[in-house]
């Protein structure tokens, strides 16, 4: 669900899904926690993630189309898993790793019970997939087969295919003339054998189907109605186009997927621009990790495709039955029909900005920090309008911004119109964002055309966190305005995924970010901040520090009845550092409450060691992906928001930015969210000690879920703002009118 990404429901009074590690530990008195026992992991609970958002597509409460985009989305995410992790596990293999993860596994070991938890996710998903188009022809929408279609419109596909499809087919033959050909990743191909009619010999060819957004979808409409058919069984029967007086003899259909996972030695590079370029084109060349056949293929064709393809035909060879490459399912799922679909959501304005229309610099630094919450608040009129508006101000001198992924539009024209307008502009343009190098290289090149200053990071870190930063000259001095996200500047998303914002001119805050800045562009040594903790070098260590003060305030008051509180929400808690520590404080008293969206390594519950503590996942309409750390601290509260998840990679190979929330408004609406999330019996799932979940659930049939709830306070909080503007208006009036009146008279 880039990123992208669900909830579940059975009929049963409790749904459990087992899939991690199924015996629990046995823990001493005085546990080891150093043993593997304790620790989940990553690659299997990720996998138990997106068994749950399967178990959406299976929940009768939920839309019959977003059940459809859901297959879609588990698909899509299992893609992306054989591209990345797969193909890491193997690459790993291959160059003889031996060593064991936390958790105790090699990458053979994982390797395996991968396989065996993703045939099971997919045989899952090949009987919802059945159910779900039973229910789809119940509402007259029917994925047909071109040969169940009257002749006459099998005659109109033809025609369409003959003009706007055939001439982009170049079908390969097979022989000793004519080498086995190229399989792009992810491309549906046909390997087709025919012979000369009343020939005994046969040849083989394959027909790549040309689904692209230059030649046709994979669904192709017929007659306008809620009827589609396939591009791929389109070509199959046409193919006589294709051989014109060769007899058919079989067609089949393949898919391959390759590895993701081709990064050169950075630090060696001399361009680094140049070595993203080049890592994409061996992307496109990089090691199969995966071939999917339909099933009944013919064992020989099947034999033949792995051994051409460097596969081990026991292991790496995947059936599939009905619908091959089911993401493309997004374009059915697509389909206007309101009733079969969520309540629309249309974000509103903040409360504060919506009522507002002077510059938005000025209602920050006369309002104090304002809290952005997406989807719920619109990104086009909070993030885009605090971007435009630096970009016209006179005031304004300076804009810096990082860039990890981004949909152009606003946020690009935005910038383009600050360097036009004179003001000195510097975007940090990360290349290395998974699957967005090849726009990321495109929009670095337009901002450099237009005189802007692009930079690419730090050498060997990637660079994700979301920075606007915006010098303006206020009255006689100069401020220093931002935002700080957890999500990236992106409209796209924004609309999906719910994230955090907050704008602010803290003077502490905008120092800290001008030195964070400078070590981003220049050659300044890693800074120590005031405010804000930031990976490589502050985050973790900030984080093991506050979690070892919780446990010694909640020592130091366990005769008054302790009260410790740690509260953490995330994508995923991967670092066995940070588990560790979360695991000494609930040995120690501290309650820990876990909001982790996927993959977490920490077990809740076990007896003498984490009874203190319980892990929630919050499937949704909306792919979680904010993130809140909470440390009651004896009262003195510490709230922070930010870009980094409990990762590895997030906080030692990265640059992340995790900042204070210190006003109590804004402090009261994370509470809020963590108080619904992890109250949620409708959307939520719990960790069991053995790493397997239990869907919560409600009471009552018609309990909304925690997106819903915010949903709804979000629109309430906006009418309030409306309001209470209307009031002050109509105040502002009658006293203007009264002045009127008494001057006259």
């Amino acid at each position: 669900m880039n990123d992208a990404s669900a909830q579940p429901m059975v009929e049963d009074d409790e749904a459990d899904i087992t899939s991690v590690d199924t015996d629990a530990p046995l823990v001493n008195p005085e546990p080891d926690l150093d043993d593997p026992a304790l620790y989940l992991n990553r690659e299997l609970t990720w996998l138990a993630f997106n068994r749950r958002v399967l178990h959406e597509a299976d929940d009768p409460r939920t839309p019959l189309l977003e059940r459809v985009k859901f297959l879609a989305i588990v698909s899509n995410n299992l893609d992306e898993f054989f591209m990345k992790r797969i193909g890491g596990l193997k690459q790993q293999i291959a160059a003889g790793v031996h060593s064991q993860t936390v958790d105790g596994r090699t990458p053979r070991q994982q390797l395996d019970e991968c396989r065996d938890e993703i045939a099971e996710i997919q045989a899952e998903q090949a009987r919802i997939y059945r159910e779900v188009m039973r229910a789809l022809e119940a509402q007259d929408i029917h994925l047909v087969e071109v040969h169940a279609l009257s002749a006459e419109v099998r005659k109109r596909l033809r025609e369409h295919f003959r003009t706007d499809i055939f001439p982009m087919i170049t079908p390969l033959a097979m022989d000793p003339a004519h080498p086995f050909p190229f399989i792009s990743n992810l491309a549906l191909n046909l390997l087709v054998r025919l012979r000369f009619p009343g020939g005994s010999d046969t040849y083989m060819a394959r027909v790549k189907v040309p689904v692209s957004k230059d030649v046709s979808k994979r669904l192709i409409q017929v007659d306008g109605l809620n009827t589609f058919v396939t591009l791929d069984d389109l070509i199959v029967h046409n193919l006589d186009m294709l051989f014109p007086g060769m007899e058919i003899v079989s067609c089949e259909l393949f898919r391959v997927t390759r590895n993701a996972i081709v990064e050169p030695e950075e630090e060696a590079a001399s361009d680094l621009l140049e070595m993203i370029e080049t890592e994409l084109r061996e992307r496109h060349f990089a090691p199969i990790v995966r071939l999917e056949v339909q099933t009944g293929m013919d064992p020989v064709h099947r034999g033949m495709l792995a051994a051409e393809l460097g596969l081990n035909e026991a292991d790496d060879v995947y059936e599939v039955g009905g619908l091959m490459g089911r993401r493309d399912l997004f374009e059915l799922a697509s389909l206007d029909i309101p009733e079969l679909r969520d309540k629309p959501h249309r974000a509103g304005d903040h409360p504060v900005l919506g009522n507002d229309r002077r510059n938005i610099f000025h209602i920050i630094r006369e309002n104090g920090p304002l809290l952005l919450q997406h989807p719920y608040e619109s990104f086009s009129t909070t993030v885009e309008r605090f971007l435009t508006t630096a970009a016209k101000d006179p005031k304004v001198l300076a804009i810096k911004m990082t860039l990890y992924r981004t949909s152009g539009g606003a946020i690009l024209d935005a910038l383009i119109k600050a360097a036009r307008n004179g003001k000195q502009v510097a975007v940090m343009v990360e290349l290395k964002a998974r699957f967005d190098e090849a726009a990321n290289i495109g929009w670095a090149r337009r901002l450099e055309a237009e005189g802007i200053h692009v930079t690419y990071g730090v050498v060997g870190l990637k660079t994700h966190c979301k920075l606007i930063f915006v010098v303006r000259r206020d009255y006689s001095q100069l401020r220093r305005y931002y935002h700080i996200g957890t999500g990236n500047y992106h409209g796209g998303t924004a609309k999906l995924y719910t994230d955090l914002g907050m704008l602010g001119c803290d003077e502490d805050i905008g120092q800290d970010l001008t030195e964070l800045f400078n070590y981003l562009t220049g050659y300044s040594p890693p800074p120590s901040y005031r405010k804000i903790l930031a990976a490589p070098y502050t985050l973790k260590r900030g984080i093991l520090e506050k979690i070892e003060r919780e446990i010694a305030v909640h020592e130091r008051s366990v005769e008054e009845g302790g009260g410790g509180l740690i509260q953490m929400k995330m994508n995923a808690l991967e670092d066995a550092d940070i588990a560790r520590a979360l695991y000494k404080a609930s040995r120690a008293g501290v309650k820990v409450d876990l909001i982790v969206r996927d993959t977490c390594r920490f077990r809740p519950g076990v007896p003498g060691l984490s009874e203190n503590a319980r892990v929630v996942s919050i499937v949704g309409r909306f792919l979680e992906h904010g993130r809140i750390l909470y440390f009651r601290n004896g009262g003195d509260e510490e709230y922070l928001i930010g870009s980094a998840d409990m990762m590895r990679r997030n906080l030692e190979s990265r640059v992340e930015v995790q900042t204070p929330v210190e006003n109590q408004e804004l402090r009261q609406e994370l509470r809020l969210i963590l108080d619904v999330q992890l109250a949620d019996q409708r959307s939520a799932w719990e960790m069991q000690p053995d790493g397997s979940y239990k869907q919560r659930q409600p009471d009552d049939e018609h309990a909304k879920g925690a997106q819903e709830t915010l949903m709804g306070v979000a629109e309430k909080r906006l009418s309030a703002a409306a309001k209470h503007k209307e009031k002050n208006l109509r105040s502002r009036l009658l006293s203007h009118f009264e002045h009127r009146l008494a001057s006259t008279s």
